[in-house]
Formats: C-alpha cells, sequence, structure tokens
C-alpha cells in the first residue's frame, strides 16, 4: 500500500521535477534517464567531471532543449503545456556562454538593464526606474566602482558580480549559475562565493543551481548536490550525503578523500 503524498512534497513536485529525462544527439546518449526534484527553498550544487552533461541539463531546465524521452516540470510549468519563451524569463543564466557575446564597450549600466529585456544591449526603451534598480543590483553586489568603465576593462570578477545583477534584475524564481567562479583568483573568488552566500539567505531569494568542479566552492547555503557522470545521476540529496569519497571516486574516476570544516568542504586525490 503506497503512502499518501504530502503537501510539501506535492510542493515539490510542482517545483522542478525531471522524471526518466533522456537526451539523444546524433545517436549518442548525453543524458540517461535522469531523475532529480528540487523543492522551493532548496540551493544544489551540480558537480561532475567535464563531459558529464552538466550544460545539457542546464539548458534543458532552462527550456532551450527539449528531452528525447521523459517529463519536464520547472517552476510549476510542464513541458508540453507551457510556453517556454515565458518560462525562461523567470530564469536568470550566468556563464561564459554569456559573456562572449557582450561587447566590450557596453557600459556596465546597460548591461544590467538588459537583463529586465532578456537581450545582449538594450534594444527596448528603459525607464528611468529600470536604471535606478540596476543601480541598486550593482550596489548590493558591491561593485558601483565599475559603473564608469567599459565592461571590457572590467576584472573577470567584476564582471561576473555584473552578470549576476544582470540576472537579478527581473527577480528570477530560478538563478543558474554555471560555473561562475572560473577564471578567478583566490580573492575574487571568495568575494564572489560571499556574495552568493548572502544572496541565498537574504528573503524570497531564488532556487540557485551552482555548476562547479570543486568542492571547495560548494557553501554552507548550498543544501543539496547532484552529482553526474557519463550523463547519468551518481547521486541526488543532501550535501552530507552526496559528497563522500566512495561517490566522488565513483564520479571522478580517481580515490578521493572528503574533509568537512566550517561547512566548507574539502578533496583530496588519494593515491596509494
Amino acid at each position: 500500500m503506497s503512502k499518501p503524498v504530502t503537501e510539501q512534497q506535492k510542493k515539490a513536485e510542482d517545483w522542478i521535477t525531471l522524471q526518466g529525462v533522456s537526451f539523444v544527439r546524433n545517436r549518442k546518449t548525453i543524458l540517461d534517464h535522469i531523475h532529480w526534484q528540487i523543492a522551493p527553498g532548496t540551493h544544489w550544487t551540480l558537480l561532475g567531471p567535464n563531459g558529464s552533461g552538466k550544460t545539457t541539463l542546464l539548458q534543458l531546465l532552462a527550456g532551450y532543449l527539449w528531452p528525447t524521452r521523459g517529463d519536464i516540470t520547472v517552476l510549476g510549468e510542464r513541458f508540453g503545456q507551457s510556453d517556454l519563451r515565458e518560462l525562461r524569463k523567470k530564469i536568470g543564466w550566468v556563464g561564459s556562454f554569456l559573456q562572449a557575446q557582450i561587447p566590450s564597450s557596453q557600459p556596465p549600466l546597460d548591461l544590467v538593464v538588459s537583463g529586465k529585456f532578456a537581450s545582449i544591449g538594450v534594444f527596448d526603451a528603459p525607464t528611468h526606474e529600470d536604471y535606478t534598480q540596476a543601480r541598486e543590483w550593482i550596489e548590493r553586489l558591491g561593485c558601483l566602482q565599475v559603473l564608469p568603465f567599459p565592461y571590457g576593462v572590467l576584472s573577470q570578477g567584476e564582471k561576473q558580480r555584473l552578470l549576476i545583477a544582470r540576472a537579478l534584475i527581473h527577480r528570477p524564481k530560478l538563478l543558474i549559475l554555471d560555473e561562475p567562479c572560473a577564471g578567478l583568483d583566490l580573492k575574487a573568488r571568495e568575494h564572489l562565493l560571499q556574495t552568493l552566500e548572502n544572496l541565498g539567505r537574504a528573503p524570497q531569494a531564488p532556487t540557485m543551481i551552482f555548476v562547479t568542479h570543486h568542492l571547495e566552492e560548494i557553501l554552507p547555503v548550498f543544501s543539496h548536490v547532484f552529482l553526474i557522470k557519463e550523463g547519468r545521476c551518481v547521486a541526488s540529496g543532501e550535501k552530507r550525503e552526496a559528497l563522500t569519497g566512495e561517490l566522488l571516486s565513483q564520479a571522478f574516476e580517481v580515490p578521493m578523500e572528503v574533509h568537512e570544516e566550517g561547512g566548507r568542504y574539502r578533496s583530496r586525490v588519494a593515491f596509494q
């Protein structure tokens, strides 16, 4: 006899759910029978080696790709029954693919305002309120000092914080952070991570999915982990259960040891 479904479980199922999702391209299976359920109010880390299917999985979640098999519900919108163009307006994305499209001459304020219109560049007519909101987000993310300078001369850390401000200006319900720390030095990385920690703990914060290869970047605010290898789920659940030496060794195919201290994790390759 099956157990009754609780209200909390129902809300989770209505929020973000992938059920038996596979994705095949050119007869190659990129994702294989993925099950993933994200409850409201949780923040996740997506972890796995290069080529494991992380980017494809993100593109499915954001409605840029369609699954070969399986069912997807994102922010209560079921694929096949919803307008994915409208869904994408509720999702913020920070990733290297976006950074490469930004003109080096673009003013930071215009870049952040463009997030309201889901465009690179400002093609509509922003209001005074739009620019006020953009400046407020830039200030919240600690980079007001960049306003006089074009995007192209900014540091990598400043660029990433601007992209996060751009993603947040339209108040998304889901924020996808695709390796936001890539290319940052230690100081810039920790500054950005503290920004994300504060953001995740703020009232009405969006659900965050944070992609990384490095355990030390997984902040306390990220309570859950989805571990993937070769398009298949290795582990999905609470961080303390997913970040074990055994599971990470399986995913990365090297013997690993994991240590936790003060809510942050460290890994070490444990060759004999």
